[in-house]
């Protein structure tokens, strides 16, 4: 009787949270086979594509299929990189569904004691306040530069600890280094605001401070509320959304204002959930309009600095004679849900310094997917593993990406494969950045 009580729960919450209008939607025509990592790297397991996933929402809504240890892993091992969203004739939401479907899947799920715990300590806590951020990365900087970091290494502690954790541990950047800012160009044409995000302004805060001097350079007039929040990107991927909303409202009322043009970020994963703000606050009239403002004003670094004129910039610069050769990873939602891949290429083309060559499947995911490496690492290692082959037979010097948890990822496969010594990854901003200094040093 509990198990069918279960059961009944689990059918009325998909009926409540998954929209079968959107699950209709799917004509079932295999389009998004091609592009999907789970299905390819499970030697072409049906339930592990986006149409196999789309089958099991709609059996476990209508009560077809009960809901068992199969079909949640069949919802766990997404990636939700929705590279089949573009691969599809119909338009399917495929990104709306998964997310809609972990939220139903939590909201009657019988979860551990353990990750009843740290979910609340994740989701409740450690992105909801940015102060809790900070003193994170605060422990993980003293960790680094007290020699704690040096010591338990030596002694062989990390060995008591899972592969992939190790690996990422050795990935982590040097936590804040103060930057110099570029000298301007010209008068300030535009203003924005800029949205930190919650890594980016804490483990990244190096990549921030270059953000604003780049555009500062470009004469772009930087506004940076206070107070901002985590965007929810990871609530809501995590079936978490109803305790991330917090987090959307706080946004969209800060930085509803008629003082700035756009609201950039320089984190896809982030800028992708940002974007689709306006759909999460569509049924709450009391912020609907603002969240649909905020949505629109936003835009992703690589972007901005098109519009601000860095590739008229770049052009008078004196091209090097040794240039190095770079690649550039996509960030999957950057692409697939901001469909922003053209710029970040156009400005490594046009960097002086640049010999730029296309990676090979660069639009396919590395395995990061927010948290998912953590989650679930024999896959995100099987995904990684593949990318790393590309980037191998590519061999590059520099791999730039846009996002904090892909370049944490393309770290760590670097490492994995022991190629610190020529290979290297890093973010978009810290490229651009670097490249130019040398011509835009304040005098």
């Amino acid at each position: 009787m509990v198990v069918t009580n279960i059961q009944q729960q689990m059918q009325q919450s998909f009926e409540t949270h998954v929209d079968e209008n959107l699950l209709l939607d799917c004509m079932r025509c295999g389009f998004c086979l091609p592009s999907c990592p789970t299905y390819l790297h499970t030697e072409q397991d049906e339930a592990q594509s986006p149409r196999g996933r789309i089958a099991l929402m709609k059996a476990v809504r209508d009560g077809i299929v009960p809901f068992d240890a199969s079909v949640e892993k069949s919802f766990d091992l997404c990636l939700g990189c929705r590279a089949c969203e573009p691969a599809c004739p119909a338009g399917v939401q495929y990104g709306a569904l998964i997310e809609q479907t972990r939220e139903a899947v939590q909201e009657v799920k019988h979860s551990s004691f353990l990750e009843k715990t740290t979910r609340t300590i994740v989701f409740n806590n450690l992105f909801v306040k940015q102060k809790n951020m900070e003193h994170a990365v605060s422990l993980l900087h003293f960790y680094q530069k007290t020699g704690m970091q040096k010591a338990v290494r030596k002694i062989g502690f990390l060995n008591l600890f899972p592969k992939h954790l190790k690996t990422m541990e050795a990935s982590l950047p040097p936590v804040a280094k103060k930057i110099q800012p570029l000298k301007q160009v010209k008068t300030a044409a535009m203003k924005v605001a800029f949205f930190t995000g919650c890594l980016m302004d804490t483990l990244y805060k190096e990549t921030n401070d270059k953000t604003v001097s780049l555009l500062q350079m470009l004469g772009v007039d930087v506004i940076i509320p206070d107070n901002q929040n985590c965007c929810g990107a990871l609530h809501g991927h995590s079936g978490e959304l109803k305790r991330g909303k917090q987090n959307l409202i706080l946004n969209v009322e800060l930085f509803d204002s008629d003082d700035y043009t756009y609201i950039v970020n320089n984190a896809g994963g982030c800028g992708a959930f940002l974007k689709e703000y306006e759909k999460h606050l569509h049924s709450d009239e009391r912020y609907r309009e603002k969240a649909i403002r905020f949505s629109k004003k936003t835009i992703d670094i690589s972007s901005l600095l098109v519009k601000a004129g860095l590739l008229d910039y770049l052009a008078t610069l004196p091209q090097q004679a040794n240039q190095t050769l770079v690649t550039y990873q996509d960030s999957c939602h950057l692409r697939n849900v901001n469909k922003v891949f053209n710029e970040p290429r156009m400005i490594l083309q046009a960097l002086p310094n640049v010999h730029f060559k296309e990676l090979p499947n660069a639009h396919t995911c590395c395995g990061s997917a927010g948290i998912y490496n953590l989650l679930q690492p024999a896959l995100a290692g099987d995904i990684l593993d593949a990318k790393m082959a590309t980037i191998k037979a590519l061999q590059p010097t520099v791999i730039v990406t846009a996002n904090p948890g892909c370049l944490l990822q393309i770290q760590a496969g670097i490492h994995k494969a022991k190629l610190e010594v020529s290979m290297r990854a890093t973010h978009i901003v810290d490229f651009i950045y670097n490249s130019i200094a040398k011509y835009s040093k304040i005098s």
